[in-house]
């Protein structure tokens, strides 16, 4: 089967160029911090969802889907204990939700397992895996990112987290890896649903991720292309309905023009000076890997 990893922010940022600029701001590494919190935490409504979905079907994954459940809550529980020691804030991260535009840019008609329980299981561990990735990237990054760092003792505390962490995120990939590729020798045509889920869900991931970083000019184009790409991977007869359900929110949405106040606040009230000779042109010229190390503003 063909094996889809996550994508750079852009084709031009990596999880290293980004993390290496987080932990050298303080603010914006708790903020990072309590984004995964808030990520693990929903991850367990989102899998207690879907296992009343399934409603005992089949039992064996079920099952391996409340162990799942078991291991994201100890995951919010680990990063929730760090943060309240640090004296971070635990509330909903601010900024674009990286799991709400996921969710804004499914196809809602294949979430239903009472028409065909294996498509809806190819969709929901494709959907699983591809996230986990993303998230097994960046914890990776993080990890590598604090080594270099500074060791001082906030950063060790928030690398041992992490280090706890990563393991069980790597073993929920190989699960969804091992459940996607069982389904996929069932036959021929489920092999070619299973690539089809992976590629969809990768655009899909990306667009999500790329929602939740870009606030420069020119990003709503950019969503745009975007969910053009996911559309491109759907029957040629559910592409106009899909697109024009969500173009409105995609060209129009007030969380990023939100989020770009919020983070140009942030950065006058820090340094007003800064905010004119470095943060404006970024703003205008778009997110570069040199520009995030330099001046590791973005929200």
């Amino acid at each position: 089967m063909t094996v889809a990893y996550p994508r750079k922010f852009q084709n031009t940022l990596s999880a290293r160029d980004i993390l290496k600029g987080v932990i050298g701001d303080r603010e914006l590494h708790l903020i990072t911090l309590n984004r995964y919190r808030y990520s693990e935490q929903r991850s367990c409504k989102d899998l207690t969802e879907l296992i009343e979905k399934l409603d005992g079907k089949p039992a064996e994954l079920v099952r391996d889907l409340s162990h799942h459940i078991s291991d994201e809550a100890r995951h919010a529980m680990w990063l929730t204990d760090l943060l309240i020691e640090l004296g971070a804030n635990v509330g909903c991260p601010p900024g674009n939700s990286y799991i709400d535009e996921f969710e804004r840019l499914l196809d809602h008609e294949q979430k239903d397992p009472t028409k065909d329980l294996d498509d809806f299981v190819i969709s929901a561990l494709a959907a699983i895996n591809v996230t986990e990735k993303r998230g097994c990237e960046y914890f990776s990054a993080h990890i590598y990112a604090l080594k270099q760092g500074p060791q001082t003792e906030e950063n060790i505390k928030i690398r041992e987290t992490i280090e706890k962490i990563l393991p069980e995120e790597a073993g929920h990939v190989r699960w969804g890896n091992r459940w996607l590729g069982q389904l996929a020798d069932k036959s021929p045509a489920h092999r070619q649903k299973v690539e089809q889920a992976k590629h969809k869900y990768a655009a899909i991931e990306q667009a999500a991720f790329e929602a939740g970083m870009d606030i420069t000019l020119g990003a709503e184009l950019r969503r745009l292309a975007n969910l053009v790409e996911v559309a491109n991977t759907m029957p040629l007869w559910q592409r106009p309905q899909y697109l024009i359900e969500r173009l409105p929110q995609t060209l129009l949405t007030p969380e990023l023009q939100f989020t770009r106040i919020e983070v140009a606040q942030r950065v006058w009230r820090r340094d007003p000076q800064a905010f004119i000779e470095k943060f404006v042109p970024m703003f205008l010229n778009g997110l570069k890997a040199k520009d995030y190390n330099r001046e590791k503003t973005t929200a």
